[in-house]
């Protein structure tokens, strides 16, 4: 089997019929590389009436609750320790596929997550690791054109961090900074880690080809449910 890592359904600890932010029904990514879930799209949790029910290919797992071939988790590379927390499984994930491992969603199981146990959805260091790894998931593991994508994904990264400016949250708004220069100073290390994923690629990644932030924030589109299933292709 090419089956590599099973997540279970993942459910709200303090909310029980609510997906949990971190996995839900199985985790996604747009083509801007913004991580979404069958039951989560951004902060928009959806109540679980059994919709997601089938077992399902994924484009990533979750950390909060997968279980792996330990093998294979190893042979793949493990956790990225410049990563340290947030985003690592997704990058493994990524990794994974590409080297035609299959991740899959199994309802069955159902585990119940306290999201914001290790550090609260406010702390600026989880803003800045957020930011900084999702840019070096990007820049490890897109396959097409890398710098205009970067660019793009950095501007929106701007737009976030002029939202936080006039939310007052200043801290936040630092940490995007912080991410930037961050992702600037190890690009020469994450280019590396590219070319080294890029010599031993043998699938292209699942991943929806369409921009979760236009659909979410422009035609409000705020499931899974409404996403336009041909634009999901390998």
């Amino acid at each position: 089997t090419t089956i590599v890592a099973v997540q279970p359904k993942i459910l709200s600890y303090t909310q029980r019929t609510k997906f949990e932010h971190a996995g839900a029904a199985g985790g996604f990514i747009d083509k801007y590389y913004f991580p979404f879930c069958r039951g989560r799209i951004f902060d928009e949790l959806e109540t679980d009436n059994s919709q997601y029910d089938t077992n399902m290919e994924v484009a990533w797992t979750s950390g909060a609750a997968m279980m792996v071939r330990a093998k294979e988790f190893i042979e793949i590379g493990g956790f990225d320790p410049d990563f340290f927390a947030h985003m690592e499984e997704i990058d493994w994930c990524l990794r994974a596929q590409s080297l035609g491992y299959t991740l899959m969603f199994c309802p069955e199981s159902t585990v119940y997550h306290l999201g914001g146990g290790t550090m609260p959805y406010s702390s600026p260091f989880k803003t800045y690791l957020n930011f900084k790894n999702n840019l070096s998931m990007i820049i490890k593991n897109h396959q097409g054109w890398l710098f205009p994508l970067l660019f793009i994904r950095m501007s929106l990264d701007g737009i976030a961090a002029f939202k936080f400016l006039f939310e007052g949250k200043i801290s936040l708004l630092w940490a995007v900074f912080k991410s930037h220069m961050s992702t600037y100073k190890n690009l020469p290390r994450n280019l590396k880690k590219r070319s080294q994923i890029k010599q031993t690629r043998k699938k292209a990644l699942l991943n929806y080809k369409g921009s979760i932030v236009w659909g979410f924030y422009i035609m409000k589109t705020k499931n899974y449910r409404s996403l336009n299933k041909r634009r999901f292709e390998l």
